[in-house]
């Protein structure tokens, strides 16, 4: 309201010294043309926040107020409220082709739709709170499509439903001692140091072999938890084998509090053969966390993950849960177990994964053919590496954003030294056929100069 607002204003400038009086409702009314119950109501407002108080047969006054600190540095009102920051200028890209995106084309929107219009109309129960670590349902049918279709071995109460892997992350840093060393694939998914950083927590890069991390240097780096993505490491796309992910389990097994965390999170995604069995499947001594994501084979916005703890963190998330709340909505919690429980997931990935196997066989042919570039990484997954023997990775970018193609160089994904050179990371999921057609093309003109 403006008489609100110009008293405010008043007695914040000092315009209206501490204690003087101030005008009376019937002044008020005749000098701005208001009813009598408008001034009433400014007037309560203004002492229910502090700004004014009343004497009886007196009337009202303006309190006395702290003064705030000057703003340092150039004043606000240097700068107009419309003003708007300049942005820096850019070249409009053709594509990104970013390793985080998915193909909205293929999203079981009718299905979808379906249930969750079935689930909100008919479960009132719903909306309600419900388990810290999911709904029991979803976690039932999560349970049995994790074994049949990954090998996982578990029971209900093992598994977490959160909102995104970071958020399990965060969990799971509340069960292991502060002074936990985590061992990160380097290179790796570096928004995982930072989540960990940002809790206080340390960690250190570990370097790879052609079988995934390396157990000399991870016995080298002094770390109690080693953090790997086996089936389709990130981002050099190597599939850990037997041999090593046995090695990884023998080193968990060695000494006390030793956990190995399994990102699987786009193992659904095979083009040579079935899906690897999950690390988790192998572990005897219940030292393997695993975790995995509905964000890469439905969309991104479909903030859902989940983990399995060993039985042996259980009893601390159970206690460290008490007063916490499930992040997941429980009606989309319920759409998700539908979906899977119907056998509706099975088909999308089965769909999906024809798709993502047309668009990187495109890719490969056309990208597989330019002199000195060779193509690695891509029996799985959603992305995949190039290395050229001729160009550096400054090269491949700057050729690449000249015909407005934006992708990522390896070293985005390094920690020190050592970054390999002329390596490029592609991403395709997220981008239609045909402009993924088109984007080649640019690429393989310009990267073949």
């Amino acid at each position: 309201m403006k008489i609100y607002d110009s008293i405010c204003s008043d007695i914040l400038s000092g315009t209206l010294p501490p204690n003087s009086r101030l005008p009376s409702k019937r002044e008020l009314c005749s000098l701005w043309g208001v009813s009598q119950s408008t001034v009433e109501t400014a007037y309560g407002i203004l002492m229910a926040e502090g700004y004014i108080y009343s004497l009886p047969k007196r009337g009202y006054f303006a309190c006395a107020l702290p003064q705030l600190p000057p703003v340092s540095g150039k004043a606000a009102a240097d700068t107009p409220m419309t003003a708007e920051a300049p942005v820096p200028s850019a070249k409009k890209l053709f594509c990104r082709l970013s390793t985080n995106g998915a193909d909205t084309s293929v999203f079981p929107y009718s299905s979808w739709a379906k249930i969750t219009k079935d689930v909100v109309y008919n479960n009132p129960q719903l909306l309600q709170r419900g388990a810290p670590q999911g709904d029991i349902e979803l976690r039932e049918v999560l349970c049995a499509f994790l074994h049949s279709y990954r090998g996982v071995v578990c029971s209900p109460d093992q598994i977490v439903v959160g909102a995104g892997m970071d958020y399990l992350l965060d969990v799971i840093l509340r069960l292991l001692p502060k002074d936990t060393l985590f061992g990160i694939e380097n290179p790796g998914y570096q928004a995982t140091c930072a989540v960990i950083e940002s809790a206080g927590r340390r960690t250190v890069p570990v370097a790879l072999d052609s079988m995934g991390m390396s157990l000399e240097s991870l016995r080298a780096s002094g770390a109690q938890v080693a953090y790997v993505t086996p089936s389709h490491q990130f981002p050099l796309g190597i599939t850990m084998p037997v041999s090593r992910r046995m090695e990884l389990l023998s080193w968990a097994a060695e000494s006390p509090g030793r956990y190995i965390i399994e990102d699987d999170y786009d193992s659904e995604f095979r083009y040579a053969y079935r899906p690897v069995r999950a690390m988790q499947g192998m572990d005897g001594g219940g030292r393997v966390i695993y975790i995995g994501t509905f964000s890469r084979s439905l969309a991104p916005s479909v903030r859902i993950a989940y983990m399995v703890l060993p039985k042996s963190l259980l009893s601390s998330y159970n206690e460290a849960s008490r007063y916490m709340s499930s992040t997941v909505s429980r009606f989309e919690q319920h759409t998700l177990c539908r979906f899977i429980g119907d056998g509706l997931y099975s088909r999308h990935l089965r769909r999906a994964g024809n798709l993502y196997k047309q668009k990187q066989a495109l890719l490969r042919s056309l990208l597989g053919g330019i002199e000195g570039l060779s193509v690695q990484g891509d029996e799985a997954g959603l992305h995949f590496i190039i290395r050229s023997d001729r160009l550096s990775e400054s090269e491949l970018i700057s050729r690449a954003e000249s015909v407005g193609i934006g992708i990522n160089g390896l070293s985005r994904y390094w920690r020190g030294e050592g970054c390999c050179e002329g390596v490029a990371v592609i991403g395709f999921a997220g981008v239609d056929t045909e402009k993924l057609k088109e984007a080649a093309q640019r690429l393989k003109q310009v990267w073949q100069e």
